[in-house]
């Protein structure tokens, strides 16, 4: 039966027409339903009073999750079953974090011994580049690092460097040492990339699983040209490591393919960050003792998704008020906005996390769906986004957001003479926004204030506007960990609900085909002149038009 005939989504149809009738400033005075729908697990909580929601809401998204088969759903993919059934694959990203003793079988193989096989190679091989006992090719320590990679294989890795670049426990492992990471082609981000790096001093991991991308590559190749003009080719294989199953390819770019560190077609890029694709890179740079910890935060979110009963599940009723937002309020845009500077790339990972697993026109059997999945995510820190987006946000459209704070800062400051600590003063901004956006200002509250008439509409805040709150011990190794796992989750409930494989990324394919043909182009007119052809009109000019200049 299709999704929308059933009698869960029908409710939740009817349901969404009444809850309308309601505003936040109302719902909000209830005492009982405001601590009915706070929720708290292992350092975080969850507060979701401020959704356009009353218990009974919750009760039917639940009931929503009972008749998709949401909990059947959530043990076939943490069991190994090949739930990825467009690539005939398993998604197993919790299996990356899991327990040595675990038993997670994929064609009837425990695939947690090599899981653990390929970490205790990375605390190998990064013990030794910080330790001083593998050199660089002249004898010199090897102090900084250049990731290469894109997509998955570089907003996942970039997003938890930057979280614990500041935290004062990596920050310590990380003395003397930096970490770059580098995905765009465009030549510019190359030369950002290598800034003041020496290649004597610099060591390469190049991750690509095919050790075809093309991006990648021409990235790699241009590193690898960087290194060898100055130290020779036989420098290749001390300052050059990768991620990838392609020992053949690998081999051939110049690397010793006993510094390939692998990984398996059940891990998709952009949940890879558990898997060699991000630990090698931070292990590098913060030592694997403190990534060991990011694992064990990100195992304990996977336990909580596992076997906390729906209704106590933090990513499911992150993931079923996603829905609620999403496909009953036609609320089709997400904030994410996390009241700490290291979040600052939270956003760009969880952008690729959910909108290229969610966004999809078709179900796991490749009928259409019949309404809009997925969301558009877009976020930064505040207060930062106070001053650039919120003006839309209060006064404009309504935009669904995640607040995320901590209680306690990575590098705490209290000036002389301010009556609050710096953090303090973010703080109150994370809990002043939330109520902000969901009570708003009305036109008496406004003309009480001696407001004169003809300005009074333009400082009317609607209000109504809904909002998650997660209020977090801290921010450290343990709780990156946690927060990454969560949001992997949330993501997989949608797409569970709404029927999707939310595993696969078919989208992606048309435009880089098509940007091959472009290449073939653009060498045959460099090289010999050869007309632009097979191309549309407009396409033709412009390419015409480029290669005048």
């Amino acid at each position: 039966m299709s999704l929308t005939r059933s009698e869960s989504w029908k409710n939740l149809k009817q349901h969404a027409k009444e809850i309308k009738g309601t505003h936040l400033r109302d719902l909000m005075q209830d005492g009982k339903r405001c601590k009915a729908m706070c929720v708290e697990s292992d350092g975080i909580l969850l507060d979701y009073s401020r959704q356009n929601a009353s218990q009974e809401t919750t009760a039917a998204l639940l009931a929503l999750a009972q008749e998709t088969g949401l909990k059947k759903k959530i043990k076939a993919m943490v069991s190994g079953k090949k739930i990825n059934n467009t690539e005939n694959r398993a998604v197993l990203h919790t299996a990356l974090r899991a327990d040595a003793k675990a038993v997670v079988k994929v064609d009837g193989k425990n695939v947690i011994p090599d899981v653990h096989a390929v970490l205790k190679d990375i605390r190998a091989f990064s013990n030794k580049v910080r330790s001083g006992k593998w050199l660089g090719a002249t004898g010199k320590t090897l102090k900084d690092v250049v990731a290469i990679g894109i997509g998955g294989s570089y907003l996942g890795p970039e997003f938890i460097s930057e979280a614990l670049r500041t935290d004062k426990a990596c920050a310590r492992a990380a003395s003397g040492r930096r970490v770059r990471f580098l995905a765009n082609v465009d030549p510019i981000d190359v030369s950002r990339n290598l800034e003041d790096f020496d290649p004597e001093t610099t060591l390469v991991v190049v991750i690509s699983k095919t050790f075809t991308t093309s991006e990648t590559m021409l990235n790699a190749k241009t590193i690898r040209a960087w290194i060898t003009k100055k130290l020779g080719k036989e420098a290749v294989a001390k300052h050059v490591v990768a991620v990838s199953t392609n020992h053949e390819a690998v081999a051939d770019f110049g690397i010793d393919p006993k510094n390939v560190f692998g990984f398996w077609d059940w891990v998709g890029g952009r949940y890879s960050v558990c898997s060699a694709v991000g630990i090698l890179p931070l292990a590098l740079q913060y030592g694997y003792k403190n990534i060991d910890v990011f694992l064990a935060g990100a195992r304990a979110m996977d336990d909580h998704f596992a076997t906390a009963p729906l209704g106590k599940n933090i990513p499911v009723l992150l993931g079923l008020y996603g829905v609620w937002n999403s496909s009953f309020l036609g609320r089709k845009t997400r904030a994410l906005l996390p009241y700490c500077q290291a979040l600052l790339k939270l956003a760009p990972h969880i952008q690729q996390v959910d909108m290229e697993s969610n966004g999809k026109g078709v179900d796991v059997d490749g009928k259409a769906l019949g309404f809009d999945a997925g969301e558009v995510d877009f976020g930064e820190p505040g207060t930062n986004g106070q001053h650039s987006f919120y003006q839309l946000m209060h006064q404009g459209q309504v935009v669904p957001a995640d607040f995320i704070g901590f209680k306690k800062s990575q590098q705490p400051i209290k000036v002389a003479g301010h009556p609050v600590s710096n953090h303090d003063e973010l703080m109150a901004n994370f809990f002043a926004q939330p109520d902000a956006l969901a009570f708003g200002k009305t036109a008496a509250e406004v003309a009480a204030q001696g407001i004169e008439a003809d300005v009074v509409p333009h400082k009317v805040f609607p209000g109504n506007r809904p909002s998650n709150v997660l209020l977090i011990d801290e921010l450290n190794a343990y709780s990156c960990g946690q927060l990454l796992a969560l949001y992997e989750h949330r993501t997989a409930v949608q797409g569970f609900i709404w029927n999707l494989n939310s595993f696969d990324q078919m989208g992606v394919e048309l435009g880089k085909v098509l940007a091959k043909q472009v290449v073939s182009q653009l060498a045959d007119s460099r090289k010999k002149k050869a007309p632009i052809t097979g191309f549309n009109p407009s396409t033709t000019a412009l390419l015409k038009k480029y290669l005048d200049a």
